[in-house]
């Protein structure tokens, strides 16, 4: 058992070493000019807004309940 992390790590290195990298090949096209207004704001942001403004209306308008 004791030699099994050294096992290990020998057979990783010795199948890791030939295992080649991919060539960059052509590059592909070129990307365009983003859009000025290309941002990604939808609905999602809206109601994330709606649900804390709701839960921090619930919080100011539930009673505090003092200790005794």
């Amino acid at each position: 058992m004791r030699y099994f992390p050294t096992g290990a790590l020998l057979a990783a290195l010795l199948f890791a070493t030939p295992a080649p990298a991919q060539t960059p090949g052509s590059g592909g096209p070129e990307p365009g000019a983003p859009e000025p207004t290309a941002v990604p704001l939808d609905g999602g942001a809206a109601l994330l807004l709606a649900g804390g403004a709701a839960y921090a209306l619930r919080q100011l308008r539930r009673p505090r309940r003092r200790r005794a």
